[in-house]
């Protein structure tokens, strides 16, 4: 297996077979559905969504291009932001803020009926909740929660508490970590750029549209810490062989267990794996590896 060029130097082909597209989900098609679109679009193999959204859903769908669908276990359990409208069925109390306030942190829910997942109480964290502003029996919620978080289940459990009851009406996700919603492009843009990166004739191909809206698929990993290792410690993890400590270039400061992103020093993803050992010790295993992203 080779070692893929470094990111900024990525051809068109390349960039689609190992990238990132930050999607503006339109509401109506299953987040599969549109995977699937921008799969045959871009002529792939493969395509996947990082994260899960109900047709009605719109926002942030980050979708692996190619073998980047070997990245997805990194969103699993990323943190989600939604601002959502909660429909009240009555009046809004004048200690809404303050009941809001109150679902912040560990919350208990049972998925819903129609749920892929088994139906248990769970908990899930909240770890900011807040009413951005009310208009008659409407207010306009931001939440930043745990993966998994159902915010439908979570309007109506604040209704029971601000005694009016209440449902969940329009949602949009604005961030899965580490992607947000300064950086969405929607299916119209892909196409447009997927149309003038091919061009009529090799004169008139332009990549920088593609450029705009398909990132080197390192940009998933941004959140991770990262491990530099030699080139030559790449074509051994690229063979299957963990990171021993003389392939270490630079290594964080992370907890040990912490899932980790190992880089060549030009920036090119190697793999992801865990942090087992002390980078700065002359021999010995550092990480053990989860997934050979070349």
């Amino acid at each position: 297996m080779a070692l893929r060029a470094p990111p900024g130097e990525r051809s068109v082909d390349a960039l689609l077979s190992f990238g990132v597209l930050n999607l503006d989900k339109p509401p109506g098609p299953s987040a599969h559905q549109v995977a699937a679109w921008v799969r045959d679009m871009a002529g792939l193999d493969r395509a996947a969504h990082a994260g899960t959204l109900d047709p009605k859903v719109t926002g942030c769908l980050p979708l692996l291009l190619g073998d980047a669908t070997r990245l997805a276990q990194v969103f699993d359990d990323s943190p989600k932001e939604y601002v959502a409208v909660l429909e009240l069925h009555g009046p809004p109390p004048a200690d809404l803020d303050a009941v809001v306030e109150e679902f912040e942190g560990p919350v208990y829910q049972k998925p819903p009926r129609k749920s892929a997942v088994v139906r248990r109480l769970r908990v899930r964290e909240v770890h900011a909740l807040d009413a951005l502003e009310t208009d008659d029996r409407q207010a306009l919620l931001r939440v930043r929660c745990e993966s998994g978080t159902y915010v439908r289940k979570l309007c109506h459990d604040l209704g029971l508490a601000l005694g009016t009851g209440a449902h969940m009406g329009d949602l949009r996700r604005v961030g899965t970590e580490p992607f947000d919603d300064t950086s969405l492009a929607t299916l119209h843009d892909f196409a447009d750029a997927l149309a003038w990166a091919g061009g009529d004739a090799d004169e008139d191909a332009d990549p920088d549209p593609l450029r705009a809206v398909v990132r080197p698929a390192e940009r998933a990993l941004d959140h991770l810490p990262p491990v530099t290792i030699a080139e030559s410690a790449a074509a051994e993890v690229a063979e299957g062989a963990p990171v021993y400590a003389p392939g270490v270039v630079e290594a964080p400061d992370a907890p040990t267990e912490s899932l980790v992103a190992c880089h060549t020093p030009d920036g090119s993803a190697v793999c992801l794996g865990r942090l087992v050992g002390d980078p700065d010790a002359e021999r010995g295993l550092v990480v053990d590896l989860e997934r050979v992203l070349v």
